[in-house]
């Protein structure tokens, strides 16, 4: 998104809106500053002073999107979005992150003991494609890895994505 109007403003807190509530699957949401401007830093501070500090919202919703500076920044998040995670879908109370590559039993138990507050039940773990998926021919050459999500927490759902992408460097 570049600077703009009221209609502007209304279609970016609609598209966090829909990332917070998990009403849209996750997906890089971008604000580009043009140069010399303060448009999106001054809407940040307004968002963190007056809609984070009273805890209108939570701290981790400011992950939903990135501020950049120039265009080559903005193709740079939105190519490191999907560095590795290609996709995700529920099957049953499941979330199925699809990834270009699963990461080892080690990184799993980091990843694990990183983000257990937004696992309800069980653990986050490398799974094959499950029976729905399978019938649906949905991505089945892709990695997984499955967990019971607390379906709150969207903001600590794209920290997850962002460290399962680190994998991939």
């Amino acid at each position: 998104m570049l600077p703009g109007g009221f209609g502007t403003l209304d279609e970016c807190y609609e598209l966090l809106t829909l990332l917070q509530t998990g009403k849209a699957e996750p997906a890089p949401v971008v604000l580009v500053e043009t140069p010399g401007g303060s448009y999106w830093s001054r809407w940040r501070e307004f968002v963190e002073e007056l809609v984070d500090g009273p805890g209108y919202i939570s701290a981790d919703d400011l992950c939903l999107y990135r501020i950049v500076t120039t265009v080559e920044d903005a193709a740079q998040e939105v190519l490191d979005f999907y560095r590795n995670y290609h996709s995700c879908r529920w099957v049953g109370d499941l979330l199925v992150l699809r990834l270009q590559v699963a990461p080892s039993a080690e990184q799993l138990a980091e990843l694990n003991a990183e983000f257990a507050d937004i696992v309800v039940s069980g653990r986050i773990r490398v799974a094959s494609p499950f029976p729905p998926e399978r019938s649906d021919n949905d991505q089945l050459e892709l990695a997984r890895v499955a967990l019971r999500f607390d379906r709150v927490h969207y903001g600590r759902l794209r920290q997850l994505i962002d460290a399962l992408n680190r994998l991939a460097d």
